[in-house]
């Protein structure tokens, strides 16, 4: 019983250590935006304790960065809200995608993988998924984890030296985040047939962002490929 113990033990550490590797290059790509993060916060006078509640309790870097930039000296905190929610309402399909392969699971444990969700972990754990056919939770953890950390570790790093670092979005480190996400979804093509979905919501979300303000393009952009998607579906 022992021998089998530290057998399950060991397959969990490996699965953990395959998480943290395949999510590392991932969070280099996310460094100097959370520094940039962490920085455009300072400037706009929240503590680098505040930035660290914040990132740990939102967890979604475009909205964090919408909130910021919104953000004043007396903050217009229902204007904040609402567009949070509206950023983040992608999400809701990010975790209709995932839900599926959470079938089993305890619901504390389901509940943990949708907390720790965000557009880097999402892509990997279901791109994993997909290929092995099994949802590793060992492995989603591994790399969620390391995220949510380095996240909030280098968002706070940023505050802390945003007086030293002076605006760093100058070196276009604000484009990492759109590139990181690019790689990840090269890494999830499915073809130009199955693909039309995200080419659609891409489309739409670009029409409303130049013809809408706020940001209605991530919902419009969202149920755009979600509702290609069910009439392709329907179709086969």
């Amino acid at each position: 019983m022992t021998f089998i113990t530290e057998q399950a033990s060991s397959a969990q550490n490996s699965e953990i250590q395959r998480g943290i590797r395949a999510v590392t290059p991932i969070l280099f790509g996310l460094v100097p935006v959370a520094l940039a993060f962490g920085a455009l916060a300072s400037q706009k006078g929240l503590t680098a304790s505040e930035v660290s509640l914040m990132t740990g309790l939102n967890f979604a870097g475009g909205s964090e960065f919408a909130a910021i930039g919104l953000w004043q000296a007396v903050p217009p905190l229902l204007l904040i809200v609402a567009i949070t929610f509206l950023v983040n309402s992608r999400h809701l399909l990010m975790g209709a995608a995932l839900t599926p392969h959470l079938a089993g699971l305890p619901r504390w444990k389901a509940y943990a993988v949708l907390v720790l969700m965000c557009d880097e972990s999402w892509a990997l754990g279901l791109a994993d998924a997909r290929k092995h056919r099994f949802f590793s939770l060992p492995f989603y953890f591994g790399q969620a984890v390391t995220l949510y950390l380095g996240w909030m570790a280098f968002s706070t790093l940023g505050a802390l030296a945003g007086p030293l670092l002076g605006d760093i979005e100058q070196y276009g480190a604000d484009l990492a985040f759109p590139a990181v996400f690019l790689v990840l979804l090269r890494g999830m093509w499915p073809g130009v047939v199955k693909a039309l979905p995200w080419l659609a919501s891409l489309a739409v979300a670009i029409a409303a962002y130049l013809a809408l303000p706020g940001a209605w393009y991530v919902p419009l952009g969202a149920l755009t490929g979600l509702g290609l998607s069910w009439l392709m579906a329907g179709r086969t």
